[in-house]
């Protein structure tokens, strides 16, 4: 029998919950998995934070007195409070053509919409808002961010109906969610990213400097990372239905060599931006996304 962590992975690779039934009831397994595997529940209320003390004045509700410093003082002390709103999240899913690809069970599109979900479900349960955005050349859907409970199967409806659509516009859609955007908020992008790095970063420079929180899940497939083809090769690309014939072979050092500087661009330029980049193949258990939104939480509260 496995340890108690390695059957705690088992149970968040993507490909076995997939098999599970619908968006919903993966959301709540993966998140209720993850949760059991942590040592003290990230769950907090965020409604209101004390910040100071101030003397009674007349007028004042005699309800907000602190007696326990009235005891200390024999003087009249009302506790003030600064209202702390819930956090507003917003997931921005690439649902463009290139997101269709999949070398195994599951597409980045899938994978994608996985992601999403479990991310609502564990913000819900944290009792912050959250609002999804589907794009491909633009935003072609977009729910507003709320905080009820019932809201994830709104979310989890419009991920289910998601399909790989055109070619993509990652920094025009960052532009249009961010007018539509009334107070900074967190912002989580799941993308492939296949677009021009520069005009990616720029639109995320955008949002940091809005003050917005920022992460970005860089959903890949394991064969664009790997390379794994041999010999004669049809490609076609998803978005603008070119194709090309090909020996593997003979391009496997050069394309490695360019992912490896697609990504690091990647990576540098959100370092830069103070934004958080996290790389994930489609074989990665979905516990390693919600450390990393835990950790953006936790930052940013």
């Amino acid at each position: 029998m496995g340890t108690r962590e390695n059957r705690y992975h088992k149970f968040l690779d993507p490909v076995a919950l997939s098999k599970l039934g619908g968006l919903e009831l993966v959301a709540r397994l993966v998140v209720e998995g993850f949760i059991s595997g942590l040592h003290r529940s990230p769950y907090q209320g965020y409604s209101v934070e004390f910040a100071e003390h101030r003397q009674y004045m007349p007028g004042d509700e005699i309800k907000h007195i602190d007696w326990k410093v009235y005891g200390k003082s024999d003087r009249f002390y009302i506790k003030k409070f600064e209202e702390e709103t819930n956090l507003k999240a917003y997931i921005l899913l690439d649902t463009s053509g290139s997101m269709g690809y999949g070398s195994g069970d599951l597409s980045k599109l899938e994978y994608g919409c996985y992601l999403a979900a479990s991310l609502s479900y564990l913000m819900l349960r944290q009792r912050d808002y959250v609002g999804l955005a589907l794009f491909d050349g633009a935003i072609i859907r977009y729910i507003p961010p709320r905080g009820e409970s019932s809201h994830l199967h709104l979310i989890t409806t419009a991920l289910e109906e998601a399909s790989p659509g055109g070619e993509t516009s990652i920094g025009e859609a960052i532009q249009e969610l961010a007018r539509r955007i009334v107070r900074r908020g967190l912002i989580i992008l799941i993308s492939d990213l296949l677009d021009e790095p520069q005009r990616v970063i720029r639109g995320l420079k955008l949002l940091r400097h809005s003050k917005h929180e920022v992460i970005v899940f860089h959903v890949m497939d394991r064969s664009e990372l790997t390379f794994p083809f041999e010999g004669s090769v049809m490609f076609r690309d998803l978005e603008t239905g070119e194709r090309l014939n090909t020996d593997a072979g003979s391009l496997r050092s050069e394309y490695l060599r360019e992912v490896k500087g697609f990504l690091e661009s990647y990576k540098k330029g959100c370092g830069a931006s103070s934004v958080d980049y996290v790389l994930m193949d489609t074989h990665t258990p979905f516990d390693y996304a919600l450390s990393a939104y835990l950790s953006r939480r936790a930052g940013s509260i």
